[in-house]
C-alpha cells in the first residue's frame, strides 16, 4: 500500500486517477467559520462591520476550495449553506447572508466558474417555504434560474444547500404527491431524486469544522460516510488538508480487518497498551476559549512509543 507521504506528493492528476479508481465521490463540506476567518485575514477592512468585502473574499474562497475539490476528482459536493437557525442572528445578518446566497447564482466570477468547469450547480431544501412572503421571495427564482443554464454541464456537480436542516415533512410531502400521482410509494432513490433534482449516490465523506456534528446530507447518510472535522475555520482549508483526508479515506479506513486468530501475542500487547493509555480519552470533547468564547477540541490520543511504524 502507498504510504501518506509518498501520497501527499503525488501530482494532482495521479490522486485524481487514484479517487476515480475508487469510485465516485459524494462530499459534504459545510463552510463554517467565515467570519472569523475574515476577521482573522481582513481586519483592516472590517471597518463598522461585515459587508461588500466579506461577502467578496468569502465569495472568492469559495470558489477556489470547489476547484481544489474537483481537481482531486470529488465530483460531487454538497455545501450546506444556510440553515434555519441562522435567522435567528438577527436581521442584518439574514440579509448579508441572503446576499451571499443571490451571488451563488448571479455573480460574474460563480457563472464563469460553472462554466469554465463545467459545474452543474441546484440548490435544495426547504427555501421557497422560508422565503415565501418575505423580501427574498424572488431568491428562487434566481436559483431557478443558474439550475436552467448549467444544466448542460457534465463534469461535476455542485449542490447549494439552503434551509436543508429539516428535510422530514418535505420528504413527506414528496411521497404524498408520488403516492397521490402513481398510486404507490416512491423508493428512496426516487425520493432522492424528487428531493436534490437528480440521482445522488451516498455520502463517501463529510468535512466539517467546530463541535462534532454532521448535518443537512438529507437522504443520503448512510452510516457509511467517512466523517471528518477541520480545528480552522473552513475557509483555511489546503490542499495538504483534502490530500490527508483522501488518503484515510481510501486507504486508513479501507484495509481489511485481522484476523483475531492469527495475532500474535505481542499484537495483542500492542493493541492492549494502546486502549489503556486512552481508555478515558473521548474524541469531540472540547472546551470554550476563555477570551472569544469558541470551542476548541483537546488533543485526545496518546500514541504508546513505536505503535505506528
Amino acid at each position: 500500500m502507498i504510504d501518506l507521504q509518498t501520497f501527499r506528493n503525488l501530482p494532482t492528476e495521479e490522486i485524481a486517477r487514484l479517487v476515480r479508481q475508487d469510485g465516485p465521490k459524494v462530499c459534504v463540506f459545510p463552510i463554517n467559520g467565515t467570519r472569523r476567518w475574515f476577521a482573522l485575514e481582513y481586519a483592516s477592512q472590517i471597518g463598522q462591520g461585515f459587508g461588500v468585502d466579506y461577502i467578496e473574499e468569502a465569495g472568492r474562497r469559495h470558489i477556489e476550495l470547489c476547484r481544489l475539490f474537483f481537481q482531486h476528482s470529488i465530483d460531487t459536493l454538497l455545501m450546506p449553506m444556510f440553515g434555519a437557525e441562522l435567522l435567528g442572528r438577527g436581521e442584518d445578518y439574514t440579509q448579508m447572508a441572503v446576499e451571499g446566497l443571490t451571488r451563488l447564482a448571479t455573480h460574474p466570477d460563480f457563472l464563469h466558474f460553472y462554466e469554465v468547469c463545467g459545474v452543474r450547480v441546484r440548490f435544495y431544501g426547504d427555501y421557497r417555504k422560508h422565503f415565501a412572503g418575505t423580501p427574498y421571495a424572488h431568491v428562487p427564482d434566481l436559483f431557478d434560474a443558474v439550475t436552467a443554464r448549467t444544466l448542460q454541464h457534465d463534469r461535476y456537480r455542485l449542490f447549494f444547500g439552503v434551509f436543508a436542516d429539516d428535510a422530514a415533512e418535505t420528504i413527506a410531502e414528496l411521497g404524498i404527491r408520488y403516492h397521490r400521482e402513481r398510486g404507490c410509494a416512491p423508493t428512496k432513490e426516487r425520493l432522492i431524486e424528487m428531493y436534490y433534482g437528480e440521482p445522488v449516490p451516498p455520502v463517501s465523506l463529510f468535512i466539517g469544522f467546530g463541535p462534532f456534528s454532521a448535518f443537512d446530507m438529507p437522504l443520503l447518510a448512510t452510516g457509511n460516510e467517512d466523517l471528518y472535522f477541520t480545528v480552522s475555520p473552513s475557509l483555511y482549508f489546503t490542499e495538504r488538508q483534502l490530500r490527508d483526508i483522501l488518503y484515510d479515506h481510501l486507504y486508513a479506513r479501507r484495509e481489511e480487518a485481522d484476523d483475531y486468530r492469527a495475532l500474535q501475542p505481542e499484537d495483542w500487547a500492542s493493541m492492549r497498551a494502546f486502549y489503556q493509555a486512552n481508555r478515558e480519552r473521548t474524541l469531540g470533547v472540547g472546551v470554550r476559549q476563555r477570551r472569544g468564547g469558541y470551542w476548541v477540541p483537546l488533543p485526545q490520543v496518546e500514541l504508546p512509543a513505536g505503535f505506528v511504524e
